[in-house]
């Protein structure tokens, strides 16, 4: 008895799993050319809201002044209607109540250094800072910490120490 890869019917066979065999390498190639040109359009499309993307975070956004009532403005330079904060000044922003030494390098690390610079920041920021530093940090109130740091700023001294008598803890 012969074996069934050497009967009659077997080079049938062969010829069967050879064009089977031709059939999958010629789709491979197709699928693989298809979906390479069609993958190359979407990763350029990407490249390019990247670049866009990248080029919207470089260009600066044009700051306008605005007045608060009951608020004093923050002086400060406007070049080309930019505001500009001189980050040369490296106040001691303990002087605010609720800043201890570790908000201050908090603060300091995310670019913050003066009672001016303090003062332009939100409140929101300002939280942002102390949830970001952890759990232990969270539990502190910034709610007042731009008013304060702008009475330092005018050099109004006098008030910020009758404002923080008040205060407890920076609230």
């Amino acid at each position: 008895m012969k074996p069934i890869f050497l009967s009659q019917s077997s080079g049938n066979s062969f010829l069967f799993f050879l064009w089977l065999l031709i059939a999958f390498v010629v789709g491979w190639l197709v699928s693989r050319w298809y979906y390479k040109s069609k993958y190359k359009k979407e990763v350029e499309r990407w490249k390019t809201n990247y670049k866009n993307l990248e080029h919207q975070q470089n260009t600066t956004v044009k700051a306008k002044k605005v007045t608060a009532p009951g608020i004093t403005p923050i002086p400060t330079q406007f070049v080309d209607g930019v505001a500009r904060v001189d980050d040369s000044v490296k106040d001691e922003l303990t002087k605010v109540e609720g800043i201890g030494p570790k908000i201050k390098a908090l603060l300091n690390d995310d670019g913050i250094w003066s009672f001016l610079q303090l003062a332009q920041a939100s409140v929101d920021r300002l939280q942002g800072i102390l949830d970001n530093a952890g759990p232990r940090y969270r539990m502190h109130n910034p709610s007042t910490w731009p008013r304060q740091a702008l009475l330092a700023a005018e050099g109004k001294w006098e008030e910020l120490k009758k404002w923080q008598s008040e205060l407890k803890g920076g609230r």
